[in-house]
C-alpha cells in the first residue's frame, strides 16, 4: 500500500460479540479490497480470556487485592518473560493469521503505520500491544502503532472541541488525592506513597506549570481541597491538559452501566462519569486518566465510561488504563528484587511527557516499545502490569 502524501496507512481492528461467537474484522482505510474477516468461537475465546483474567492484578471473584497483586506478580504471565511470551502467542491467536500477514506487509512501509482498535466487551481487557503472531516473537506494537478508536456512539454525538492553540501551557495535575475518612493502606488509599519533594515525580512537575501553584511540589500530592468545585475552577482556567492518578470505581462488566464509572476526588462522592458530562466540563486536548481500569469503556455494550465523558468534554487524546495499576508499596512488597525502583512513578512521568508532545498517542507507543525492548533484555522493573496497560484514545484526526 503506498502511503499518500506522507500520511501514515490507518488499518482498522473491529470485534462484535454475537451471541456466543465474535466477529472480527481488519481493514485498510482507504483501499476496500483490504478487507478481511474471522470468526471466533467460544472454544477459542475462552482461553485467552481466562489466561489474561490470570495474569492481571485485578482480584477474581473471592480474592483479596493483595492476594490478586501477589499472584500478579510473582506467579502471573507477566511475572517473567517466558511465561510472557507464551501469552502474547496466546493472544495473537485472537488474529488470523491473514490478518498478521496484512499488518506485516503494511508494517514495511516508511510511515510507521496506525491501528485503531475497537475491541467487544468480552475482550476489553486485552493489551493489544502484546499479541504476538505465530510466525515470530515480536509483538504487535513493534508492527503497527496502537490506538484505541473511539466509540461511533460518542465520536457521532455533539461534543465540545478543545482548540488546543488557546489553551495555556499549564498542566491540571490530581495526584493522588486524599478521599476523605480513608487511611493511607486502606484500599482507597494512596497509590504513590509518602509524598517527597526528591521523588522522580516532584522533580517532574516542578518542571511544569502546575494548576495548583505550589511552592513546593510535595504539595501536590495527597491534597484534600481537589474537590469537583476545586475542578470545575482549574479545568474554566482552559489547561493544555489534565492529569490524574488516583483511585477509579469501575462499574460492573456487561451487566452494569458505564457511566457509573467514577473517580475519586478528596469527597465523600465520587466524580462518576455520568456526573462529569452532565456539568459539561471543559476538557483539556490531552487527558491522562492513571487509575484502575479508567479505560475499560469498551467492557460495556454502550461505551459511555470515563474516557467517553472527557472526548465529549473536548479532549483530543485521553491516554486510559485497562486494569489496575500495582500501587508503589504494593510493587515493592511483592516484587522480586524491588527495593528502590517506581515503575509507577516512571510511567506517570512519560504519559505526562508523551503529552506534551505533538503526537501524544504516538509517543506512549514509542515509550511501551522502549519498555519492550528493557523488558526482553532482563530489567525487572520494565513489568508488563504497568506500560501494557496503557492505551490512548484519539480524535479529530490526533494521533
Amino acid at each position: 500500500m503506498a502511503v499518500i502524501d506522507g500520511e501514515a496507512p490507518r488499518l482498522v481492528l473491529r470485534f462484535a460479540d454475537v451471541g456466543v461467537a465474535t466477529y472480527a474484522s481488519l481493514r485498510v482505510v482507504g483501499a476496500l479490497d483490504r478487507l478481511i474477516t474471522w470468526v471466533l468461537d467460544d472454544a477459542q475465546l475462552r482461553p485467552v480470556v481466562d489466561e489474561l483474567a490470570a495474569a492481571l492484578p485485578d482480584p477474581n471473584p473471592d480474592e483479596q487485592i493483595a492476594d490478586a497483586l501477589a499472584r500478579a506478580l510473582t506467579t502471573g504471565a507477566y511475572a517473567t518473560t517466558d511465561s510472557e511470551r507464551r501469552l502474547a502467542a496466546l493472544l495473537g491467536t485472537l488474529l488470523a493469521d491473514q490478518a498478521w500477514e496484512l499488518l506485516t506487509e503494511i508494517s514495511r512501509t516508511s510511515i510507521r503505520p496506525v491501528l485503531f482498535v475497537s475491541p467487544s466487551a468480552r475482550l476489553g481487557r486485552v493489551p493489544w500491544v502484546l499479541a504476538a503472531p505465530s510466525s515470530d516473537d515480536r509483538r504487535l506494537i513493534e508492527f503497527i502503532d496502537v490506538v484505541m478508536a473511539v466509540p461511533p456512539n460518542i465520536v457521532n454525538s455533539p461534543r465540545d472541541r478543545a482548540d488546543a492553540t488557546t489553551s495555556s501551557h499549564a498542566v491540571v495535575a490530581i495526584l493522588d488525592p486524599k478521599v476523605p475518612g480513608q487511611r493511607a493502606d486502606s484500599a482507597l488509599g494512596s497509590v504513590l506513597g509518602r509524598p517527597s519533594a526528591d521523588s522522580l515525580l516532584a522533580r517532574h512537575f516542578a518542571g511544569r506549570v502546575v494548576v495548583p501553584e505550589v511552592a513546593d511540589p510535595a504539595e501536590l500530592f495527597r491534597r484534600t481541597d481537589i474537590d469537583r468545585g476545586w475542578l470545575a475552577g482549574a479545568l474554566a482556567q482552559r489547561p493544555a491538559a489534565l492529569v490524574y492518578v488516583g483511585h477509579a470505581s469501575a462499574a460492573e462488566d456487561r451487566a452494569g452501566h458505564a457511566d457509573r464509572a467514577a473517580l475519586h476526588l478528596a469527597e465523600f462522592e465520587p466524580l462518576s462519569a455520568a456526573d462529569i458530562i452532565a456539568a459539561r466540563l471543559p476538557i483539556p486536548p490531552r487527558v491522562a486518566l492513571l487509575a484502575c481500569s479508567s479505560g475499560g469503556d469498551y467492557r460495556f455494550d454502550e461505551a459511555t465510561g470515563l474516557v467517553a465523558a472527557m472526548i465529549l468534554g473536548g479532549a483530543q487524546v485521553v491516554t486510559a488504563t485497562l486494569w489496575s495499576l500495582p500501587t508503589t508499596a504494593g510493587y515493592r512488597r511483592f516484587a522480586t528484587s524491588a527495593r528502590t525502583e517506581d515503575p509507577m512513578a516512571e510511567l506517570i512521568v512519560a504519559v505526562d511527557d508523551a503529552h506534551s508532545q505533538d503526537s501524544a498517542a504516538h509517543a506512549v507507543n514509542r515509550w511501551q516499545r522502549g519498555c519492550l525492548r528493557r523488558w526482553r533484555d532482563g530489567d525487572v522493573s520494565a513489568n508488563p502490569l504497568y506500560w501494557a496497560a496503557l492505551v490512548s484514545f484519539a480524535v479529530h484526526g490526533a494521533r
